[in-house]
Order: structure tokens, then sequence, then C-alpha cells
């Protein structure tokens, strides 16, 4: 018998033995920390939806005021006539 099926050999007698009884309080301590869990997630993807939005906005409102597909002005201007 070599070291794998000696290993599965013990785990199937792990699993086919009697098995221990859970206290209760343990169940309703695990159900609180999920219900509490899936709380946090829905607040964290609340938020960050939020902020997407915010960053969205902010952004338009900037392209809008700044306008940068126009090229930006030179920073000499050709004369207006020439100077004879």
């Amino acid at each position: 018998m070599s070291g794998q099926d000696r290993r599965e050999a013990e785990v199937r007698r792990l699993l086919d033995g009697p098995r221990p009884a859970v206290p209760a309080e343990v169940v309703a301590r695990a159900a609180e920390r999920g219900r509490r869990l899936v709380r946090r997630r829905r607040a964290v993807q609340g938020v960050s939806w939020v902020l997407l939005v915010l960053a969205v906005v902010v952004f338009g409102v900037w392209a809008a005021m700044e306008e940068p597909w126009r090229p930006r002005p030179s920073g000499t201007a050709p004369p207006l006539w020439d100077g004879d």
C-alpha cells in the first residue's frame, strides 16, 4: 500500500465514522457572521458604484470645461500687419 492509498483509507475511515454534534450556538454565530459579510459586501459595492459614477461626472465636467480635444494656442502669434 503506497502513501497515497494509506491517506485515502484514513480519510475514508474518518468520513465513515460518527460525526460530532455541532452546538446550536455555532450555527447561529455562523449565520450571523454570514449576514454581516453579505451586508458589508453590499455596502462596499454600493460605495464603489457611487465613486465610479462620481468619477465619470467629474471627468465629464472637466472635459466640458477644458475641452482637451482642442489644440492649445501657440505661445507666439503672427503679426497682424506688415510693420512697413
